[in-house]
């Protein structure tokens, strides 16, 4: 996958101008499917499982395995809002010139977030980073309104719970600090796109608990959801150890 080579300052500043510096309409318009060659390509970290012939990618471990958590899930997000932009059908399913432009500025915030994630583990641990993975979104009717929101809340609602669940593990506090950064976009994000399915659900009892809380999700739980939505197996077992 294509992304920018800046080699991210190590203080907080540094790593933060990454998140600003904008991104050409193309990066994420190259993200509406991987080829078929790319599906194949033995990604660092991972092994092959010998009973159905699926590719591993582990994670990895310590801020190493949280960076790649995030990255594996902004890829996700990425190549989602990518596909949902660049889709013939987008202007009939979302007749709304303020839905549409709404989800292009979505889809160019994920790109910027995926960008960001590659570049910093490029220079923390350039041998640890995982490859791009192949999206799976078979199950998505883009040229259904209802199909991409549905589809663009469950990954909204899963990122924001993904980042409230990982804070724990994260040592490094500018990581820690970034992530806080990251998961309150997206947190902006789901509010959005729940409001567009249902008015007022913003915050509701399934993402907000009783003490006004983001309710959170561990690793396993998070790649349990998002697994059906991606090719490869990703194993995150010792993320964060």
């Amino acid at each position: 996958m294509t992304s920018r080579n800046q080699t991210p300052a190590p203080a907080e500043a540094g790593l933060g101008s990454q998140l600003q510096k904008p991104v050409d309409r193309r990066l994420f318009l190259r993200y509406t499917g991987l080829t078929a060659a790319a599906a194949g390509l033995f990604l660092a970290g991972c092994d092959d499982d010998e009973n159905n012939n699926t590719t591993t990618v582990s994670l990895g471990s310590g801020d190493v395995g949280v960076l790649n958590y995030a990255y594996a899930l902004e890829q996700l997000e990425a190549a989602f809002y990518a596909q949902v932009i660049a889709n013939p059908s987008f202007a009939t399913a979302f007749t709304s010139a303020d839905e549409r432009a709404a989800l292009t500025a979505i889809a160019k915030h994920e790109a910027i977030h995926r960008d960001f994630f590659k570049a910093a583990i490029t220079a923390a641990a350039p041998t640890q980073i995982i490859g791009g993975l192949t999206p799976n979104f078979s199950t998505v009717n883009f040229a259904s309104r209802d199909s991409v929101l549905q589809t663009a809340k469950t990954f909204e609602d899963l990122g924001v719970a993904a980042y409230n669940g990982a804070g724990q593990l994260i040592q490094n506090p500018t990581y820690l600090t970034i992530a806080g950064k990251i998961v309150s976009v997206e947190a902006r994000h789901a509010a959005y796109i729940r409001d567009l399915l249902s008015n007022g659900s913003f915050a509701d009892s399934t993402t907000v608990d009783a003490n006004g809380l983001d309710k959170a999700m561990t690793v396993a739980q998070v790649l349990s959801a998002a697994q059906p939505f991606i090719t490869e197996r990703v194993n995150g077992d010792n993320v964060g150890k």
